[in-house]
């Protein structure tokens, strides 16, 4: 029986809440559910680019740094495509693996 792409894509989710490690099994469900996305999320997250702050996950894209909040991020693409940016998915991923780099400080007050 062939699943749905919203059954993988949440079979995506679950694996990893439930292992925490992004075998090459779940990344090639990454890569079917989301594609040039799901592509971008995991090299920033194999190349160590996602920051945990105090307050917020930011993510280090390939022209700026991009603050994610749940399924809210900065970026250009969110706010006018609407839906989760490879930078929150590459967040998201980060969390759950514990593949981040811990900053102990306010990110709001680095901008100052």
């Amino acid at each position: 029986m062939n699943s749905t792409p919203k059954q993988e894509e949440q079979k995506f989710w679950d694996t990893l809440e439930r292992d925490r490690e992004l075998s090459i099994d779940l990344q090639e469900i990454l890569l079917r559910v989301y594609g040039e996305r799901g592509r971008k999320a995991l090299l920033a997250v194999e190349e160590s680019r996602v920051k945990r702050y105090l307050d917020f996950f930011v993510v280090v894209g390939t022209s700026d740094e991009y603050v994610v909040e749940d399924e809210f991020c900065t970026c250009r693409a969110q706010v006018f495509r609407g839906g989760s940016c490879w930078h929150v998915l590459a967040a998201r991923m980060a969390e759950l693996t514990g593949r981040y780099e811990m900053v102990d400080e306010w990110y709001q007050e680095t901008l100052q």
